[in-house]
């Protein structure tokens, strides 16, 4: 039953955290969209723009003042709840997912680096990246837009190579997203609402602001505003093996972060000129590059870990009942049981074999592992014909990325993955 109530504590944390950051993406977009499509020419005085508009049936008239109305009014809405909760969110879904199984999704097999280092790790980098973030926004570099951030994409694929090394792939773009949500949500908290804050202050007492705060307001809600597609892809690449579980996993993601802006700034931009119109056909062509690059066909093998003590995966799948986890095993080349052919025969009861010890543990109808009341993303691969329809499946997961089994818990050798990749390339014969 532990199994089955962490499952529904994951899907409500998840929930809660697509439906707030919806919530906060959504207003940013449509702000920025506002501000860009304000009509400037002879504005009624006292204001910057105006934009009439039509959605659900109804007709809106929005007016942005220079400063403020002459008599602030009583209800005033900000934007800020959404961005606190989809942290708080992210945060507890780091916690369920990562953090209360680390020696199986957060550390990356083969790596000798304790569970209680490895979270320790990863909520440190958060705290830290922001204030690298905050200390180089401040300095005068902040006054060079464009270098500023160039020295933040360096930045963060940096951190996104070094989670690389250390943390599952699926953990090193997750935490990757992270640091960039903590820096995103920190400029809410620490600068941009600080702003606001004052320049209400000063309205309601006839001050003159600072506009300093406001200055920087505008350069943290911009950096925000580029940052969301780079976030948006990280929250959905756990579906996408080729990327977080190739070996240059961080590569892709720096690949997809370029794309991803380009897309963004054509967005930003277009009210102005089509000056910017090329990134957007860029950007498609960016992406079937990357997927032509990252194709079992053209993707350089893994390096042939360090071999590591053979134990049977009967024995493998105890511990597992047994404790709730397993520690994360080396891939090996020192083949046993069902891989003694290696990739050379392709005998598809030996492949039958090295499916049930290696993956029914999980991928079965009924798991015998304590972590999953039922097959992960509904796959289950009990009969040789459920096998065959999984095949390029199991390829992706398995032999090309080799990010299945989970942390290897099952201890699948180099050879039993061979030996999967040999028969899937001979059409996957189950007769």
């Amino acid at each position: 039953m532990e199994a089955h109530f962490t499952e529904w504590l994951n899907l409500g944390i998840r929930w809660i955290h697509m439906i707030t950051g919806i919530a906060w993406i959504g207003a940013s977009f449509y702000f920025v969209w506002l501000e860009n499509n304000l009509n400037r020419s002879n504005p009624r005085e006292g204001l910057s723009g105006d934009l009439w508009a039509i959605h659900g049936g109804g007709i809106y008239h929005l007016e942005k003042y220079k400063l403020a109305p002459p008599k602030m009014p009583e209800n005033l809405h900000w934007f800020k709840w959404e961005a606190y909760f989809t942290w708080l969110s992210g945060v507890a879904l780091l916690l369920v997912v990562y953090y209360l199984n680390p020696s199986l999704y957060l550390v990356k097999p083969g790596v000798d680096l304790a569970p209680a280092a490895a979270i320790a790790i990863g909520l440190s980098s958060m705290a830290v990246s922001y204030l690298i973030y905050h200390f180089l926004c401040d300095s005068p570099l902040g006054k060079r837009p464009a270098l500023l951030g160039a020295v933040l994409f360096v930045l963060i694929i940096a951190a996104a190579y070094g989670f690389s090394q250390i943390f599952s792939g699926r953990a090193a773009y997750i935490h990757t997203g992270a640091i960039i949500g903590t820096i995103m949500v920190g400029n809410v908290f620490f600068t941009i609402m600080p702003a606001q804050r004052a320049l209400v202050k000063a309205i309601e007492t006839n001050t003159t602001p600072d506009p300093l705060l406001p200055a920087k307001g505008l350069l943290r809600s911009r950096h925000n505003n580029y940052f969301t597609l780079p976030v948006l892809f990280i929250m959905i690449s756990n579906h996408f093996p080729s990327t977080y579980g190739s070996q240059y996993n961080w590569a892709i993601l720096a690949g997809i972060a370029i794309l991803a802006v380009l897309v963004r700034h054509y967005f930003n931009t277009r009210h102005d000129s089509s000056k910017y119109v090329w990134t957007l056909p860029a950007a498609a062509l960016g992406m079937i590059c990357l997927a032509y690059v990252t194709s079992p066909a053209h993707r350089a093998p893994a390096a042939a870990p360090v071999a590591a003590v053979e134990q049977p995966a009967s024995e493998t799948v105890a511990k597992v009942e047994e404790v709730g986890e397993a520690a994360p095993a080396e891939h090996t080349s020192s083949g046993n049981g069902a891989a003694a052919s290696s990739a050379e025969g392709g005998d598809f009861a030996k492949v039958e074999n090295v499916i049930h010890e290696r993956c029914t543990v999980c991928h079965s109808a009924n798991p015998t592992s304590p972590m999953f009341s039922a097959a992960p993303a509904g796959l289950m691969l009990d009969t040789p014909e459920q096998m065959k329809a999984q095949a390029a499946k199991i390829h992706a997961q398995s032999v090309a990325s080799q990010i299945m089994p989970l942390g290897n818990i099952t201890q699948m050798t180099q050879d039993e993955r061979d030996l999967i990749g040999s028969w899937i390339a001979k059409g996957a014969q189950i007769n």
